[in-house]
């Protein structure tokens, strides 16, 4: 499995991703994207040093995306934000791709820390960004409007200091 560079190609398949609700609910967002929009929006964002995104895939199988953005090159710090298409989920590609993104944040970025946010009711994310030693920095209330009512949500980090890398090896990212 390898992370690479999102490109034109690719926004039919974000496309979709970006109009599942059961995927956006989780990210706080309207599940209502239409192509033409996205179309227009990598247009805008495509020379943005600010983030970076990322297609997740093996075999030229596409899983998911995960992003790098709100990059502050002064505090050294960015959001990280993933998703798994909901078909490919529960098989490992969340967890090693969301490495992927650490790694390429530490490594090749020379960031100090990645935050997110994290609805407190998504257990399974949540066990995620902990087995990546992601800490939940604090909690904010009601933050959030998603299916039908207010949510709270973690705000959870990671310090470089406290980042395991397993090995300087980036050839998983493309």
């Amino acid at each position: 499995m390898i992370i690479r560079a999102l490109e034109e190609t690719d926004l039919q398949f974000v496309h979709h991703l970006n109009n599942e609700y059961s995927i956006m609910s989780y990210w706080f967002e309207e599940p209502y994207q239409s192509l033409s929009e996205l179309q227009t929006l990598y247009k805008k964002h495509i020379l943005d040093e600010s983030e970076r995104r990322f297609i997740i895939e093996e075999d030229n199988i596409r899983f998911g995306v995960v992003e790098l953005v709100e990059i502050n090159f002064i505090h050294r710090n960015c959001e990280i934000q993933i998703i798994i298409d909901p078909q490919y989920s529960g098989k490992g590609y969340a967890k090693s791709a969301f490495k992927m993104a650490i790694d390429y944040a530490f490594l090749v970025l020379n960031l100090n820390k990645i935050y997110l946010f994290v609805d407190v009711n998504n257990s399974k994310a949540v066990h995620i960004y902990e087995s990546n030693n992601f800490k939940i920095e604090g909690t904010l209330k009601e933050h959030f409007y998603t299916r039908g009512s207010y949510s709270d949500c973690h705000v959870m980090g990671l310090l470089k200091k406290d980042w395991h890398k397993s090995e300087n090896d980036l050839s998983h990212i493309k």
